[in-house]
């Protein structure tokens, strides 16, 4: 069966200053639904209805542009109507869903004899908007027909595009979940807590990126990221690089070796040349009391001992940002932890929110003492970063606008241990997904 290809083109709205435009299909011009009883029909309404008539789809093609509100097919002559092998054979209905694939967003009317309201409901189950008999036709009958007919099939696209918008949604969500990291800490003794909240409005994932792991010799090695920008393009190049860096880590690759890969990755996968990303990894030691510290234009993570004020790690020997300098370097220090320590590594979405009306930003300084009151009040692990992030938000006077993604490592502290495979963590991120998905 041949069937004129749809028309993607949404239908106009209507407007009772503007009047009607209806396409009437029917297979006899001079049969019982001709141009001039139609015609006269528009002509006792207020507002005008203006027709166009063809006698097959191949017309209707050419006739159904833009400006149609409304198609009214004549049931008795539907067969005579269509078009390839199927036409003149008396299928009032195989027309009817020609008619719906030639035109799948315009309001379809169905005209039938008065006696036939078994095809007439058929009609409406295949997917015409409503039905009229004919013996009963006339002007205000048909305006208003055509009225309700135009504003249920808009209802009905609005409908279907909020479904299709929200199944998008569910499976971005899916999809995005599936990409957030399950550190791997089995064994390493260390607890660990993280929170991530992406700049973008209803996404799951941003530019911002982070990942643990620990290898056979029982090093862990731990890292946060930030790809320049607010976009699904950068989130995407978030994924791989954490995807890559978790590759060569278990592959044996460390500090400057594994970071002049990492941004052979993004010069080769960045969508273009100005893209670049900061990066901060350590190494823990299987003993848990050094660490090597890399930092590529990265803020230096903040170390946290019993008894001691908290503390920024050495930044001045790190290397510049990932994908700036060809032949960069970026140098591995070692850092001395201590015995028992917690330590926070962040993005500088935790950093750079305002403080108050003002131009004046939070700074590494400011995060410092907004740990220091928090450890002073007793907060320890997933309060103490919970309560850090809302009170960034708070200062900045509402949610930030830069994606956030903050990583607690602790070894020996009191608040309540995390499972160190993480499993456990990231099943509680994906409900945390859904949530913010459905709200």
């Amino acid at each position: 069966m041949s069937v004129p290809a749809p028309r993607s083109a949404e239908p106009v709205t209507t407007s009772p200053d503007t009047g009607l435009t209806l396409l009437v299909i029917e297979g006899d011009p001079a049969g019982p639904l001709s141009m001039p009883d139609i015609t006269e029909m528009s002509g006792a309404v207020g507002s005008p209805v203006r027709i166009r008539t063809a006698r097959n789809l191949t017309e209707a093609e050419r006739l159904l542009t833009d400006d149609v509100h409304c198609i009214l097919l004549d049931l008795a002559d539907a067969g005579a109507a269509g078009t390839g092998p199927d036409a003149g054979r008396p299928d009032e209905l195989d027309t009817l869903r020609q008619v719906l694939r030639l035109a799948p967003h315009h309001a379809v009317l169905a005209l039938t004899a008065e006696a036939d309201t078994e095809r007439a409901a058929e009609a409406v189950r295949v997917g015409a908007q409503d039905y009229l008999s004919r013996d009963e036709l006339d002007g205000r009958v048909l305006s208003r027909a055509i009225r309700y007919a135009v504003e249920r099939k808009r209802a009905d696209l609005t409908q279907r595009q909020l479904t299709e918008s929200r199944l998008r949604a569910q499976e971005n969500a899916r999809l995005e979940r599936g990409l957030l990291p399950t550190p791997l800490l089995a064994g390493s003794g260390l607890r660990f807590a993280a929170r991530y909240r992406p700049g973008r409005s209803r996404a799951l994932l941003g530019g911002d990126f982070y990942d643990m792991v620990r290898t056979p010799d029982g090093t862990v090695h731990a890292m946060i990221g930030d790809v320049s920008g607010h976009g699904p393009d950068e989130a995407a190049l978030g994924v791989e690089l954490r995807i890559a860096w978790r590759a060569l880590t278990f592959a044996g690759l460390c500090g400057d070796e594994l970071l002049a890969t990492l941004q052979q990755v993004l010069e080769h996968e960045r969508a273009d040349d100005e893209t670049f990303a900061t990066l901060c990894a350590v190494d823990i030691s299987a003993d848990g009391r050094r660490a090597g510290l890399s930092l590529a234009g990265h803020p230096a993570p903040l170390l946290v001992r019993p008894g001691r004020a908290p503390r920024l790690l050495p930044q001045e020997d790190g290397g510049p940002a990932l994908g700036l300098l060809r032949r960069a370097r970026w140098p591995r220090r070692q850092v001395e932890l201590g015995g028992l320590w917690s330590l926070l590594m962040y993005t500088d979405g935790l950093i750079e929110g305002r403080v108050g009306a003002g131009a004046r930003r939070l700074g590494q300084d400011g995060m410092v003492e907004l740990i220091s009151r928090g450890l002073a009040e007793g907060l320890h692990g997933e309060e103490l970063l919970d309560a850090t992030v809302a009170e960034v938000q708070a200062l900045n006077g509402g949610e930030l606008t830069d994606d956030l993604a903050v990583l607690l490592l602790d070894r020996g502290s009191r608040w309540a241990e995390r499972p160190a495979d993480g499993r456990a963590a990231h099943r509680e991120r994906e409900v945390r997904a859904v949530r913010s998905v459905r709200t």
